[in-house]
């Protein structure tokens, strides 16, 4: 993706993303609050971003990142090819995509935040 392009957007999918926004999962609660305000290294992260057809977790189009929080169901065939498909898209949009599952950051919120940044570093 060129700098300054603008990513993909379905404007028909933005009342399911300010409803997704009010309704966040613990995990995703969890990691908005190390997200948010700029806290990592300065870039800004936004929650239940449209994408093309597609609402991610967290996305920072600066870093051009994106950062989804799965849980259980996520693992488990069609959810994995249909998650498997949008990686693909998001990817071809010039994304990077990270996946953490809902134990991980409920849990070891610090090593999600670690990974996270390295991954950052690399871009």
């Amino acid at each position: 993706m060129d700098k300054g392009k603008r990513l993909p957007h379905n404007s028909r999918l933005t009342k399911n993303s300010q409803n997704l926004r009010k309704k966040p999962t613990d995990a995703e609660r969890k990691l908005w609050s190390k997200l948010q305000l700029k806290q990592l290294n300065g870039f800004q992260f936004y929650r239940q971003r449209i994408i093309g057809n597609y609402i991610v977790d967290f996305c920072s189009p600066a870093l051009k990142l994106v950062v989804e929080v799965d849980g259980s169901q996520h693992f488990l065939g069609e959810t994995l090819l249909k998650d498997k498909i949008r990686d693909e898209y998001l990817e071809n949009c010039g994304l990077t995509v990270l996946r953490y599952n809902d134990y991980d950051v409920l849990t070891n919120i610090s090593g999600v935040v670690e990974n996270i940044l390295k991954n950052m570093e690399k871009k």
